[in-house]
């Protein structure tokens, strides 16, 4: 691994943060834009899955 400031750890634990967010947006809002049926526990379940998962990976960014 590279070895990063404690700017550059916190900068992309911010971007990490927003591709989390960002990630559970698309889940969310690409299901009302495709033409597939609408599977609310599986969406539910993926889209807080990744969600949890990039922002405990900022979280352990951050306290690096």
């Amino acid at each position: 691994m590279l070895p990063l400031s404690k700017e550059q750890l916190a900068l992309l634990a911010e971007k990490l943060s927003d591709a989390a967010n960002l990630a559970a947006g698309t889940l969310i809002f690409g299901q009302f834009l495709s033409a597939q049926p609408f599977s609310l526990a599986a969406l539910a379940f993926v889209g807080v899955g990744v969600w949890a998962f990039m922002t405990a990976g900022a979280v352990v960014l951050i306290r690096r």
